[in-house]
């Protein structure tokens, strides 16, 4: 599983090949499966679909690594979009997006004045927006930002972060944002990272993640626990019954397309599911890390290619 892992994040980079498949007809109907469509619309679309099951979203467009201010600007205001649309159609649903996307890599700055506009925007139609994280060199800037815009005492509801369990680092950022009263979406992380800053084994990301989510559980912010493996589903709903934490003070989060049957089950026992749900012509790298993430997937996608 570690070959197959490093081969699709190799993949994930290669840009001859991400050309050819977010343009060609055969990529778009193997993404099909995990990005909800290129436009807005198909976003709504599937936003709509998932509140009917008794979930909640989070919408995501898809890009990072903007080469210009001019496009950090045109992907936020895919953003204000979004957040009109749901204030509009009273979806129950949220936002991700990721600081590169923002133009990070081209200033700091830049990407926190359009975080905190976009922040504000939620705030004004009572949504949120969560900062994804990126990989192990983005993370101290991220936090950073997401700390100073959350000490804003009119964005302390609007604005949370994602930490990765992989990082040796997360159990004192847990603690730092803990202490700041940050929501946090809780994953296990899905970029290639070296053995002397993420631990390397599966078995040591599973037991970080049990004890992070414990830490998680345990503060008085509702945080967000993005897993599909049942054994980790299995530690949060026990140190939840034990410890008498109520379902209600936290969320189990998945991704769209994936588990699907577990999400139903999730609602059917009362707990909180959120479906993150990713859109736009910017997939292939978020598509990529996805069959690194669970090698599964591709098994799936062959099975399912021909199917009409």
């Amino acid at each position: 599983m570690p070959v197959l892992r490093s081969f699709f994040i190799a993949l994930s980079h290669n840009r001859p090949l991400r050309r050819f498949s977010e343009r060609s007809w055969v990529g778009i109907r193997l993404s099909s499966r995990f990005i909800a469509g290129m436009e807005i619309d198909d976003a709504l679309r599937v936003a709509e679909e998932v509140n009917k099951q008794g979930m909640t979203v989070s919408l995501d467009s898809l890009g990072e690594s903007v080469t210009s201010e001019a496009e950090a600007k045109a992907a936020a205001e895919v953003y204000h979009k979004l957040l009109d649309a749901i204030a509009a159609r009273k979806l129950k649903a949220n936002i991700s997006m990721k600081l590169t996307q923002m133009g990070l890599n081209l200033s700091p700055a830049l990407a926190e004045s359009i975080a905190e506009s976009v922040a504000q925007h939620a705030r004004a139609t009572g949504s949120f927006v969560r900062i994804d994280m990126e990989d192990s060199s983005l993370t101290r800037v991220t936090m950073e930002i997401v700390e100073r815009l959350h000490a804003k005492p009119e964005l302390r509801e609007a604005i949370g972060i994602v930490i990765q369990a992989y990082l040796f680092r997360s159990q004192k950022d847990i603690e730092e944002l803990i202490a700041n009263g940050i929501r946090v979406r809780l994953c296990k992380g899905a970029y290639q990272e070296p053995a002397e800053i993420a631990f390397p084994r599966k078995a040591d990301v599973d037991a970080n993640f049990i004890k992070l989510s414990g830490m998680l559980l345990a503060s008085s912010e509702f945080h967000g626990l993005a897993t599909h493996d049942d054994a980790m589903i299995a530690a949060v709903k026990s140190y939840a019954k034990e410890h008498g934490i109520d379902p209600s003070h936290f969320e189990f989060q998945m991704l769209y397309g994936i588990r699907r049957d577990l999400q139903s089950k999730l609602i059917q026992e009362g707990y909180k599911v959120r479906v993150y749900v990713p859109f736009g012509n910017d997939w292939y790298p978020y598509f990529m890390r996805r069959l690194a993430e669970r090698p599964a997937n591709v098994l799936f996608l062959v099975k399912n290619f021909f199917r009409s």
